[in-house]
């Protein structure tokens, strides 16, 4: 098959991506870096999570930070969601999107949020009546879909059957997320090839953690099934906080790179986001993750040319 001549990324960095850090970022920070990504036009970017403060205290900002961005027409700012009260907490903070989650797997369902998988599924059915309800797009995302910390392999069948009941509660959009990052090329072409019977391939996007460096790999397995959405974290910033050892999302500079080689079109400046990882990871005190960030930051230091303050 030939591969897709324009990808659509969405930046998961400012929501999956920080909100694993332990130290608080200010809100102002975390509206430069989603300004920065905006401004470099990525077309979709997860930039807040309205989910309990105690689990997840890193986005307790997040109705200020939606306030605060610097929004651009035709981009879609997307919020996690886990029940009807983040729903209408994404709602006042006017999010275009909201996604909704669940995992391919039992036991990670199970460890994670204490319910099976149709359970878990079963809770969403009023956000989903709900966002369509007030128009908003809605987005699932089907973790541990190529293996779990628990349970170990996960079935293509069983990642098929989340699919199936995120379709029928309406879902727009559905990622596919290798949250520890141990698929393999052929695992992704296989489950992509059975996921294309059960939903649209156009609105399957997948995202990749590349804690055994397959990201990239996957990404161009993915193509090569006809994939055309992908998620990516500036910076590779990341990781699952429930999954000991999973490291960040693939970053977007590298996934840039790779699709700017294979000449597809993203519609995204790769210097602006190599500059926003810069950013960011200046931010939080550590080296970016992005080998092709790194790479080209180092380059232009190197010809003596600053970077955007």
């Amino acid at each position: 098959m030939d591969l897709p001549r324009k990808v659509k990324l969405v930046e998961v960095g400012p929501r999956d991506g920080l909100q694993n850090e332990k130290e608080t970022i200010p809100v102002e920070v975390k509206v430069e870096l989603v300004d920065r990504l905006t401004a470099a036009g990525l077309p979709n970017i997860e930039a807040a999570s309205f989910v309990s403060p105690k689990w997840v205290p890193q986005m307790a900002t997040s109705t200020e930070v939606m306030a605060r961005i610097a929004r651009r027409p035709g981009t879609l700012y997307s919020a996690l969601v886990p029940n009807m009260k983040g729903f209408e907490a994404a709602l006042a903070a006017r999010a275009d999107e909201v996604v909704i989650f669940g995992a391919a797997s039992e036991a990670f369902s199970n460890r994670n949020i204490n319910c099976s998988i149709a359970e878990s599924i079963a809770r969403f059915a009023d956000v989903a009546r709900a966002a369509k309800d007030h128009g908003l797009r809605l987005r699932g995302s089907v973790s541990c879909s190529l293996g779990c910390p628990y349970q170990g392999e996960v079935e293509p069948s069983a990642v098929a059957d989340v699919v199936r009941r995120m379709r029928d509660l309406g879902c727009d959009e559905i990622d596919i997320a290798d949250t520890i990052g141990v698929g393999t090329a052929g695992q992704v072409r296989r489950l992509f090839d059975a996921l294309a019977t059960e939903f649209p391939l156009e609105r399957l996007a997948g995202h990749f953690h590349d804690t055994y460096g397959q990201a990239l790999a996957n990404i161009l397995a993915a193509l090569e099934a006809g994939v055309s959405i992908f998620h990516s974290s500036v910076a590779g910033l990341g990781g699952c906080p429930y999954a000991k050892g999973a490291t960040g999302n693939v970053a977007t500079e590298d996934v840039l790179y790779l699709l700017r080689g294979l000449g597809i079109d993203t519609g995204v400046d790769l210097d602006a986001v190599v500059d926003a990882g810069q950013f960011i990871s200046a931010h939080l005190g550590r080296k970016a993750a992005s080998r092709a960030g790194n790479a080209m930051a180092a380059r232009r230091a190197a010809a003596g040319t600053t970077l955007t303050p």
